[in-house]
């Protein structure tokens, strides 16, 4: 029996061993090591549009960020996500509005840093003007709404505790909604709930919006109904017209007047984008980062299948391998084998 026994284990450590020789093989077929990075010391004048920006000051935005630290009994980090700010600043520059940044307790606000960060997201963390907005936000109580085009709120898992419910929030929006222009983004939508106009109609009332789904979200966090109180999805879906909900992190972007919401964080650049029209003005052309390229060929890919996907990508600029990689393991950690086997294709052709 114990000959057996190590016989078997003799049988199942060479398997191991090549499975991991093939994986590494694999991962090295991939030349993930090649895959264009962010420039750590990029600067706002690196970045094309910024700086083939319109010149004329058309108006201010103010951006919000939410001052919760932790949540889920102090276990997970909260706070408001760098980039869904950083990539929607530079647009709003580089479009003619002044970026103002406030949050509820005012001061320096709890920050997530994600991995990934393009030139947009270094331009901003080595902007001086920039950092030192951030380090003392604006305290919400101490706003003064008339001085703004638009307010967007930005996500971050802290913004579905101190966004919803908060009275100087009510009191932006209903200032700036008549006149102006609301977004947000990923968590950032939770703004929005409970807001009733001067009017005293609801503000999401028979709107389409959109907002981090209940997949994404149960996808990342088991127990996130527990967690955060409530989903957000679900929330969105009771007191609006409708959720419009795209495939799990591919960009989805809403427009319904002058209320522009967005997904997840990839619809960051498209959300503040599609702000800029609502204000009345065509954004300044801007090429598309290796991100955004991915994501696109993604929304084909879910619509139209792998061959399309792999046509457009043949004539695409270069996406981010990385991105679509993500993708199919994500496809894979649902079991979901051959989504997983063809994403990684799109990934690798």
């Amino acid at each position: 029996m114990m000959r057996k026994l190590k016989w078997a284990a003799g049988i199942l450590l060479a398997l191991g061993l090549l499975v991991a020789a093939v994986g590494y093989g694999y991962v090295a077929s991939l030349d993930l090591e090649l895959e264009p990075q962010g420039n750590p010391s990029a600067r706002a004048s690196d970045l094309d549009f910024v700086r083939n920006g319109v010149t004329e000051k058309r108006g201010r935005v103010l951006a919000v960020l939410s001052s919760t630290p932790r949540f889920d009994g102090e276990r997970r980090k909260a706070g408001y996500e760098l980039t869904e700010l950083s990539r929607a600043y530079w647009v709003f520059v580089a479009n003619g509005y002044e970026v103002d940044i406030a949050s509820p307790r005012g001061g320096s606000p709890p920050q997530v840093l994600d991995d990934g960060l393009v030139d947009a997201d270094y331009a901003f963390l080595n902007d001086d003007g920039a950092q030192a907005k951030l380090a003392d936000t604006l305290r919400l109580a101490d706003v003064d709404p008339t001085r703004y085009d638009a307010v967007y709120f930005v996500g971050g898992k802290g913004a579905m505790f101190d966004f919803p419910g908060n009275a100087d929030i009510a009191r932006i929006v209903r200032d700036i909604h008549p006149r102006g222009v609301v977004g947000a983004v990923c968590h950032g939508p939770a703004a929005l709930l409970g807001i009733e106009l001067a009017d005293g109609r609801p503000l999401l009332a028979g709107r389409r919006v959109t907002g981090f789904t209940n997949a994404e979200e149960l996808f990342l966090i088991e127990n996130a109904r527990e967690a955060f109180g409530f989903l957000l999805q679900d929330e969105l879906a009771r007191q609006s017209g409708g959720v419009v909900e795209a495939p799990m992190y591919v960009e989805n972007t809403v427009v319904d007047g002058r209320l522009v919401t967005g997904q997840n964080p990839w619809s960051t650049w498209s959300v503040a984008e599609e702000m800029v029209r609502a204000l009345g003005h065509e954004p300044v052309p801007r090429q598309a980062t290796g991100e955004e390229v991915a994501v696109q060929l993604l929304a084909t890919y879910h619509r139209d299948g792998l061959a399309a996907a792999l046509a457009q990508k043949a004539a695409s600029p270069r996406p981010s391998k990385h991105l679509l990689l993500m993708h199919a393991v994500v496809a894979a950690m649902q079991w979901e084998l051959g989504e997983a086997w063809r994403l990684q294709q799109l990934a690798r052709n």
